[in-house]
């Protein structure tokens, strides 16, 4: 019996109302759902799993998050490292990454347990502080990599070097490094192009830039990118897929480049992502 590691965003009442049903689908399916331990819900008598340990987390065949794409990309930075193939069920709003709506969980279910599935490979980014000759954070991305202003900084003032030479100058709210993944996210909204998501490319967008010929820029993801701080600007905040991780100043820099780990995604539709963009970002026209 093949292990179904469940992630839900318990924050939502329509995800922890659907969570024992969605349990008993996939036992009735012939599918072993392991919850967390940490889960401040009734276990319904699963088998769990350890966030916080490796070893726990290996014993998951599959994946699957209950609520956006935001559940969706927590649950990436556990499991992609570990290779563990995964989709996402849209309990939230757009859902460009959980492709499964709630109307085809039973379809979804019953297809994966009989392995009618095919697997399709993301890149991730990895972003390294480094200060010195040492690396002080490391974090991986499937979305994207923000380094924006502080907290009380009113524009962050940052030198971009792609493969070693002076690539541009910012004055800007921030700069998003995104993913092909990542383009209908944070990127869209700051005006970045929409790129088919098996594109191996890193869109460089600024945000509310001070500039009129500021423009986003779409690279190889073979290129490697760093990010300093301008000599005697603030410091800045690097975050990864919205997760904060560390403070940049001139002390030390960011250094971005494709990530040694892939994300695993099952797809359990023949949606295609053409179709999605259009059903997606076109409905209200």
């Amino acid at each position: 019996m093949k292990r179904l590691g469940i992630f839900p965003n318990t924050g939502k009442d329509n995800v922890c109302e659907a969570l024992p049903k969605f349990v008993a689908l996939c036992r009735e399916q012939g599918l072993e759902p392991v919850l967390s331990q940490h889960l401040m819900l009734p276990q319904h008598g699963c088998a769990t799993y350890n966030l916080e340990d490796t070893s726990s987390l290996r014993q998951l065949d599959y994946a699957v998050s209950l609520g956006g794409d935001g559940t969706l990309l927590q649950m990436a930075r556990y499991i992609a490292p570990l290779g563990i193939p995964c989709f996402g069920i849209n309990f939230g709003k757009l859902g460009f990454l959980a492709e499964i709506e709630i109307d085809g969980v039973r379809k979804a279910i019953n297809k994966l347990a009989s392995g009618n599935f095919a697997l399709e490979s993301r890149s991730l980014l990895r972003a390294q502080i480094i200060s010195g000759p040492t690396c002080t954070h490391e974090a991986h991305a499937l979305n994207d990599l923000v380094l924006a202003k502080g907290a009380f900084s009113k524009l962050a003032h940052l030198q971009m070097y792609i493969n070693g030479k002076p690539s541009g100058i910012y004055a800007a709210d921030g700069l998003i490094i995104s993913t092909a993944t990542g383009s209908t996210a944070y990127c869209l909204s700051a005006g970045g192009p929409l790129v088919q998501p098996e594109l191996n490319v890193s869109i460089i967008t600024p945000v509310c830039a001070h500039s009129l010929t500021a423009r986003a820029l779409v690279i190889p993801l073979s290129e490697v990118i760093e990010l300093r701080a301008v000599p005697g600007s603030e410091e800045m905040q690097l975050s990864a897929d919205g997760e904060n991780i560390a403070i940049v100043s001139e002390a030390n820099y960011v250094r971005i480049e494709k990530s040694p780990y892939t994300m695993q995604f099952i797809r359990l539709t023949s949606r295609d992502y053409y179709q999605t963009w259009q059903q997606k970002l076109m409905r209200n026209i």
